[in-house]
């Protein structure tokens, strides 16, 4: 009888990066749940801050302020994470199938972080922090998405 192969250093990192990808959508979707909770004395956005309950005005900037953290925070870590990818050595097919896991992830993520945008009053204060976490959002979703068509297949035979 034949021992089971080992995993490989690729197998073992696809195995992980999933379960990381879960536990954090799980975190992802908590925070919506609280934000959602938090904006439940509207159906119209953007709404009016004014009209608003004391109370209910300190909820919904606590529950906000918290989705903003976690957006900041988690664009940060997937930076991080699609930089580690591409430094390792593994086959390129083998990285491309990371950088499907970690777009899949960003695509169901984005659909929670955008309530930033939507689910506000009509009057915002500036955020920087928050602007440049958009900026390098983006900047990671189209590094990623190259990735996963092949920079090489984009590039013009010479």
């Amino acid at each position: 009888m034949t021992e089971p192969a080992a995993p490989s250093a690729f197998d073992k990192a696809r195995t992980g990066l999933w379960a990381s990808l879960q536990k954090h959508l799980s975190t992802v979707y908590t925070a919506e749940k609280d934000f959602r909770a938090a904006t439940r004395f509207t159906d119209t956005f953007p709404f009016s801050a004014a009209s608003l309950e004391p109370q209910q005005l300190l909820d919904y900037q606590h529950q906000r302020a918290v989705l903003r953290d976690l957006y900041v925070d988690e664009t940060t870590q997937l930076d991080s994470l699609v930089k580690a990818v591409r430094q390792k050595p593994y086959q390129e097919d083998d990285k491309k199938l990371l950088f499907l896991m970690i777009l899949g992830y960003m695509d169901l993520a984005e659909t929670v972080f955008t309530l930033l945008d939507t689910h506000r009053p009509t009057k915002l204060e500036p955020d920087e922090e928050m602007d440049e976490a958009n900026a390098r959002f983006e900047r990671v979703r189209n590094f990623v998405r190259l990735n996963i068509r092949g920079i090489s297949g984009l590039l013009p035979r010479v």
